[in-house]
């Protein structure tokens, strides 16, 4: 195992960091050991790095299962562009671009994969997996894969026990941002190691994000005001529903903003061209349900706002982290009212306990 002078060195040429962010360093640390464990850090803290500078240090594959297909193309691009030989395998391929991948990996020449968990499910993918040398395995969201996470996608759970059953001597890294103890526990069990460290830092704060919330009162003019102060710059509003975004984003239009809309009712090319045209700058606003931000890797969206109450302090933890990624100052306002609050009460009582 290499010193941490030396994966300080490695730090500093291949990713460009002259130090690392509170946790890093002991959990690159940890996984370089050949060990297991949880990875409990805010947006923006770095995560991707635990996984990232041990793959350049072991000798096989680091394999990435990640839900997150709009970032993946990102990532890898950003590796490759640090001399880091990355690439990712998802349904926006073409069968040629799946063929030259898979040689690539097959001769050695790529050393961080990333895959939808969709990905595993299929036969042909699996047989060529097995045959490949992985060293690492990292597992994005994990919060996902937990029945009691806030995201939770049944299929991330179920391919992931192949991964695991595969390949398991191979240490394993799971990270989120958001996980209660109980989803904590979850996620250890359902990837089989149970008695991992889990590593959670120490304040979840992000001291360049003021948080607002204001009483839902004409909020209509109230974020007009709001997305006024932020001209120019780039802004996600929530909200509840389909039809609530949709009409918002008229009503914006309407008053003089670029403003799109974003919800998984939309076709997948419509979708990808909306999250194209804000990362590239094109449309400041995006108007969108739950579906938009989760895979979103842009630095400088300077304002978050709920139009409507989120439905857990998790989601509203995950969706405000979207904000200032840079480090600059940004804001997240909350618009509330008794009226939403009732709603998702409502919504929470037609729930079924699992605990019972």
């Amino acid at each position: 195992m290499i010193s941490p002078r030396q994966y300080s060195d490695l730090l500093k040429r291949q990713f460009g960091h002259d130090s690392f962010r509170p946790l890093q360093e002991e959990i690159i640390g940890h996984v370089l050991g050949k060990n297991h464990c949880l990875a409990l850090m805010p947006s923006g803290a770095g995560k991707s790095l635990c996984y990232q500078l041990p793959a350049m240090v072991f000798d096989g594959l680091t394999l990435v299962v990640s839900p997150l297909i709009s970032l993946m193309k990102d990532q890898v691009d950003d590796l490759n562009a640090n001399g880091i030989p990355a690439a990712f395998i998802n349904s926006s391929l073409l069968d040629e671009e799946y063929r030259h991948i898979y040689k690539a990996i097959s001769a050695g020449r790529v050393k961080i994969v990333y895959v939808a968990p969709e990905r595993l499910a299929l036969e042909s993918f699996r047989t060529y997996l097995a045959a490949q040398s992985v060293s690492l395995i990292a597992v994005d969201e994990a919060h996902c894969i937990s029945e009691w996470g806030h995201e939770f996608r049944p299929d991330y759970r179920t391919q992931l026990k192949f991964i695991r059953a595969r390949f398991p001597d191979v240490p394993c890294i799971a990270l989120t941002a958001t996980a209660t103890k109980l989803v904590r526990e979850d996620i250890l069990d359902q990837l089989d190691i149970p008695k991992a460290r889990t590593f959670v830092a120490n304040s979840f704060n992000r001291e360049n994000l003021t948080y607002i919330i204001r009483p839902k009162r004409d909020p209509d003019r109230a974020l007009i005001r709001k997305l006024s102060q932020h001209e120019g710059e780039s802004a996600i509003v929530y909200c509840a529903s389909r039809k609530g975004a949709e009409d918002l984003a008229a009503r914006l239009s309407q008053a003089g903003f670029s403003a799109l809309v974003y919800h998984a009712g939309l076709d997948d090319d419509e979708r990808r061209l909306t999250q194209e045209r804000f990362i590239r700058d094109d449309v400041p606003i995006v108007v969108a349900t739950i579906a938009f931000g989760m895979g979103i890797d842009k630095p400088d969206v300077r304002l978050i706002v709920h139009y409507d109450l989120p439905k857990s302090i998790e989601e509203y933890y995950q969706q405000t982290g979207r904000a200032g990624r840079d480090g600059l100052p940004s804001e997240c306002v909350l618009f509330y009212s008794r009226a939403d609050k009732e709603k998702q009460v409502y919504w929470i009582d037609q729930m079924e306990d699992p605990m019972e």
